[in-house]
């Protein structure tokens, strides 16, 4: 009866689809998922096999975690996607995010002993009312059956925008911003923790959040992102 008042569209455009919360054909289309050939450590994608089986960035400064997978390259269509769920309040778009980053991430998953967002500082999370990355993260370990802690990590001050900022930049910034949550080392003691966060652009932020988590006690961090910005550096043939 719902369905008949209000017609399932897709949720990026105004077509109409089967079920609510789905894609159109040709939005789907647009999308385009992160496959092998990747880096084995950071999972940005490479051009082919011989660039493998980690990029240059792993090789000469290996991060924290012990791999990175994500589900779809971050481009047009990701965005379409992305973006509102980031700042237009979109939170329905985290279910069909999930599902996906499910199917890339199926082995991080799989081996987790707790999944855990990204936080982001108590000013943007007020400013904004949710974390993207928490909605994730939540639905994420419902769809694996493993423990949720979104309060694992802290973010002790703000930061100002990324987006345009250079790996050693990013890194310089988000040095000591991260810390444990109240009872965190605890939870983490010898466990394995998968960081879940919306786009992973030069792996800085997830970097900064493992070195905290596993020198607090974890025995590994992995990371598992909605999209992955690609390197054009490493797309080339």
């Amino acid at each position: 009866m719902l369905d008949a008042l209000l017609p399932p569209h897709c949720l990026t455009c105004d077509a109409g689809v089967e079920a609510q919360g789905t894609l159109c054909a040709a939005c789907f289309g647009r999308l385009s998922f992160v496959t092998t050939p990747c880096c084995e450590r950071c999972g940005v994608p490479l051009a082919h096999e011989g660039q493998g089986p980690a990029c240059p960035a792993c090789v000469a400064r290996p991060p924290a975690y012990d791999s990175a997978r994500a589900a779809l390259r971050y481009d047009a269509g990701a965005q379409a996607l992305i973006l509102p769920f980031k700042h237009a309040d979109a939170t329905g778009h985290a279910g069909p995010l999930a599902r996906q980053m499910a199917r890339a991430g199926a082995a991080l998953l799989e081996r987790a002993d707790l999944v855990a967002p990204v936080p982001l500082h108590w000013r943007r999370l007020l400013a904004r009312r949710y974390n993207q990355a928490a909605l994730l993260s939540a639905r994420l370990a419902r769809i694996a059956g493993r423990p949720h802690a979104p309060d694992l990590l802290r973010r002790t001050r703000p930061t100002p925008p990324l987006g345009d900022r250079g790996a050693a930049e990013r890194a310089t910034l988000l040095d000591g911003v991260f810390g444990l949550g109240r009872g965190a080392a605890r939870r983490i003691a010898g466990r394995h923790v998968l960081l879940v966060d919306d786009v992973m652009t030069s792996g800085a932020t997830a970097d900064a959040c493992a070195r905290v988590l596993m020198a607090g006690g974890a025995a590994a961090v992995s990371v598992l992102a909605a999209a992955r910005v690609p390197d054009p550096r490493l797309e080339r043939p």
